[in-house]
């Protein structure tokens, strides 16, 4: 009896080790690592929002994200009217002054917000994506931009705005007057 002790043993660490593994494999996938940056852009009429970047390993893509209100700046009737009004205030200009849209954009809700979303060839190798929503007279700008396809990109990009923090984050900035 005591000869097979050892092999006991061994199998029970074998099985743990096992047992590890399957539970690694199970596991959902990491939550992805948004780290704050500096504000990459100068000064404007608006104050600095605020940027996030998303290495590939975590995100599956290169991804910076900016965002910043503008308190007033939005149509108190009609809020995000068309794809045009996204073109002009979604800050894309600030991250290359030739943006592309790929398509038309579409409707989106972002933080109980309405609005638009668009996405934008940059260069051929880059895409960004627009998205404009609005609260009451008050609009919530966001500009993301990576290497990967536009999907990818509009799809990370949302995910992370859905995240607690920056919606806690964004409703604040909205009634910040």
């Amino acid at each position: 009896m005591t000869r097979s002790w050892p092999l006991i043993v061994a199998m029970f660490l074998a099985l743990g080790g096992l047992s590890a593994v399957a539970g690694y494999e199970m596991a959902p996938p990491r939550a992805a690592q948004w780290r704050e940056i500096a504000w990459p852009f100068p000064r404007d009429g608006w104050p600095a929002g605020r940027a996030f970047r998303c290495g590939s390993t975590e995100c599956g893509t290169e991804l910076e994200v900016y965002l910043r209100p503008k308190l007033g700046f939005c149509n108190c009737d009609s809020g995000v009217a068309d794809d045009d009004e996204v073109d002009r205030v979604a800050d894309v200009d600030m991250i290359s002054p030739r943006f592309v849209p790929h398509k038309a954009g579409d409707a989106v809700r972002v933080a109980d917000m309405p609005g638009r979303i668009r996405a934008y060839d940059l260069d051929g190798h880059r895409t960004a994506i627009g998205i404009a929503v609005s609260h009451r007279c008050d609009l919530m700008a966001v500009a993301a931009q990576g290497s990967g396809d536009a999907a990818r990109v509009q799809q990370t990009t949302l995910k992370f705005l859905e995240g607690r923090e920056i919606r806690t984050w964004m409703a604040a900035a909205m009634e910040g007057r």
